[in-house]
């Protein structure tokens, strides 16, 4: 179901205050509901990702999961998705920009180390632009994602439904908090990222991905604290 046909045959202002009363699975199944093979599952494999893999594909074990892979992710990451691929049997999708890293780097230089333009731009090239190539080869019409509001001020006001570029987002876990996240990873017996109980908190390319020290917030732990997001969750429209 396309953005303007769900906007005329719904009224979004109403679904949209009924799923944040409701519990992570029933959105999921929502999403299902109403956009069955139209929706997928983008993921970073990030600190906590083990959750939203895991609840999503006990609804729609077939949901395609979307990483992008910059190159420059650490080689924990590397193999906590091959584990969490293995174990919850995922429909894996990986998508990177066409041009290699060592290229990248021959035209543009170390773009993450000339300062937020030079980030923004890294951020386009290696996350944003191969995010939409995968929604648009794969042919959908919604994703979903695991932000939560808890963590960082960009997300403090994330809704649980969203609009982003023509398409829309849901996010299932956005009001969970820490705690939540622990005891779901402990009720299913599922694994932190290998490099949490390293320090790191938010984890992306091992360039811009600093562990969590006294005195740091969890978005300052990004992008030498420059910034918080990547591109893949900004621009988001509430629809109501």
């Amino acid at each position: 179901m396309s953005v303007q046909t769900l906007k005329t045959t719904v009224n979004l202002a109403a679904e949209a205050k009924k799923l944040e009363t409701l519990k992570p699975q029933e959105r999921i199944q929502w999403a299902v509901d109403h956009w069955g093979d139209k929706v997928g599952l983008t993921s970073s494999f990030g600190a906590q990702s083990a959750v939203l893999l895991h609840m999503v594909t006990q609804v729609k074990p077939d949901i395609p999961v979307i990483v992008v892979d910059t190159g420059y992710l650490f080689e924990e990451t590397y193999h906590f998705i091959d584990s969490l691929t293995e174990r919850l049997n995922l429909n894996l999708k990986v998508f990177q920009n066409p041009v290699s890293t060592a290229f990248q780097e021959a035209r543009y230089g170390k773009l993450w180390e000339k300062g937020v333009e030079g980030i923004e731009k890294y951020n386009q090239m290696n996350k944003v632009g191969p995010m939409r190539r995968a929604l648009d080869e794969l042919g959908l019409e919604a994703s979903i994602a695991g932000i939560r509001r808890q963590q960082s001020s960009t997300r403090e006001a994330a809704p649980v439904l969203a609009e982003q570029r023509g398409r829309f987002k849901v996010h299932p876990i956005v009001d969970w908090n820490d705690m939540d996240v622990g005891h779901y990873l402990t009720e299913n017996d599922l694994p932190y990222h290998p490099l949490w109980n390293e320090g790191y908190v938010s984890i992306g390319d091992w360039h811009t991905s600093a562990k969590l020290t006294d005195g740091m917030s969890e978005e300052e732990t990004r992008f030498y604290g420059l910034k918080r997001e990547c591109g893949l969750h900004e621009d988001m429209d509430f629809v109501i």
